[in-house]
């Protein structure tokens, strides 16, 4: 586990691309909503019907202090949507994931009491799963 690893690219606009140093303790994280398959129930059982995305979020606590915060909220209030975003985690081990047609959905600034430097800002997109559907021999 490497923490200074972590960091969020987001491609169109490098400007609000951000590594470890930009981040306050909490970093980033990706969550995926819903499952990557449908399990249709039949008369004896089931069939299973994968889905070729799923919806992903992620959150990247900014340090307040630095100006890329500035340059998000600018971001968010003239063009939310921001294309492919792709994060990168603390560990060699785990891949990065690249959501494609992002958007910042919301960026929650946080408590003004000089004690916690945190802005969130939150992405939503979609990322690509169960590719070999595309191959045709499923």
């Amino acid at each position: 586990m490497n923490r200074v690893l972590t960091s969020v690219v987001v491609t169109n606009y490098p400007q609000l691309s951000v590594t470890a140093p930009f981040m306050s303790k909490n970093l980033s994280e990706i969550t995926f909503d819903g499952a990557a398959v449908d399990q249709i129930g039949t008369a004896t059982g089931i069939v299973n019907s994968p889905q070729p995305f799923i919806m992903a979020e992620i959150n990247c606590n900014l340090l307040r202090s630095q100006a890329t915060v500035a340059a998000y909220v600018a971001q968010w209030q003239q063009q939310a949507y921001i294309g492919s975003v792709t994060i990168y985690t603390d560990s060699t081990q785990l891949p990065q994931f690249t959501l494609v047609n992002c958007s910042i959905l919301n960026i929650t600034p946080g408590a003004f009491d000089g004690q916690d430097p945190t802005t969130k800002v939150q992405f939503k997109g979609v990322y690509y799963i169960n590719n070999i559907m595309w191959s045709g021999t499923v």
